[in-house]
């Protein structure tokens, strides 16, 4: 494998903005910081649950972006090694917000059930968590896929 076809798989500075799956980071991003933001800012009437979502959301957007700017510094340097760790990124990324998605829509789910005015803003704002999560998800899963596509072709 040459080093020309390894420094075509992974692009540097702006081109990271402009190529697929790459450009996937800045909704990945977005859908992230969204879900961090609505969880944040709800009640959290179960701890453990919440917690979970709120570690993978902060958790994929500090990786995403890191990623990010890594990426459009050149630190990959050409190396297929990075195209590896892209995959295994993406791959983490995408089981842990499914598993939060799935957990945040069980949780609202059960909230639905009660009447209190203070509960249903707190339904609302975990709907709106669910939605994003899974967007979130399905831009990590499409990433991936993408990902994988460019390593078996380098």
């Amino acid at each position: 494998m040459s080093s020309a076809t390894s420094t075509a798989s992974l692009p540097s500075g702006l081109a990271v903005l402009t190529t697929f799956p790459d450009v996937l980071f800045i909704p990945e991003i977005i859908f992230g910081g969204l879900v961090w933001i609505l969880v944040a800012s709800s009640k959290v009437p179960v701890p453990i649950l919440q917690g979970w979502v709120m570690f993978v959301s902060v958790f994929c957007f500090v990786m995403s972006t890191t990623l990010l700017c890594l990426y459009s510094c050149g630190a990959h340097g050409g190396s297929s090694s990075w195209v590896t760790l892209d995959i295994i990124c993406q791959e983490t990324a995408a089981l842990f917000y499914l598993s939060a998605a799935v957990l945040e829509a069980y949780f609202t789910y059960s909230v639905s059930t009660l009447t209190d005015p203070v509960v249903m803003t707190i339904y609302r704002e975990n709907i709106a968590a669910v939605v994003f999560a899974f967007l979130a998800t399905l831009m990590y899963v499409i990433h991936k896929v993408c990902s994988l596509l460019r390593w078996k072709s380098s």
